[in-house]
């Protein structure tokens, strides 16, 4: 069998590889097996964080809407029912972005809210 050496192939993979390690600290941007531990562990965390930035968003979202309940006299919980009970539909997101830059339009849904309950 013919030996396989390291041609154009491998040339390529380690390219890339080091492309990807470009700006990381000393020899992880330096040598080949160094830069390929610390990209492979990135990319882990990349993966990871890319979900825990949605738990991290809705968590954000909520505690606005919390703190723009609360300042009208009525709890998250409730307040969550009393929409799904009125019919809006309304997710978090916008919610929240109500409640932090339209201050009129939030007491409008809130009052709808407690119309339905």
């Amino acid at each position: 069998m013919p030996r396989a050496k390291g041609g154009p192939k491998t040339r390529k993979r380690r390219k890339d590889r080091m492309k990807m390690a470009k700006g990381y600290y000393g020899a992880k941007s330096k040598l080949f097996r160094t830069a390929t531990e610390a990209v492979d562990k990135s990319l882990v965390y990349a993966y990871r964080d890319r979900k825990a930035r949605k738990r991290e968003f809705r968590a954000l979202w909520i505690a606005r809407i919390n703190a723009a309940t609360r300042a009208v006299g009525l709890t998250y919980s409730r307040f969550m029912n009393g929409l799904k009970t009125s019919g809006l539909s309304l997710n978090r997101k916008v919610l929240a972005d109500i409640a932090a830059n339209d201050s009129k339009g939030f007491t409008q849904i809130i009052e709808k809210v407690k119309a339905a309950s």
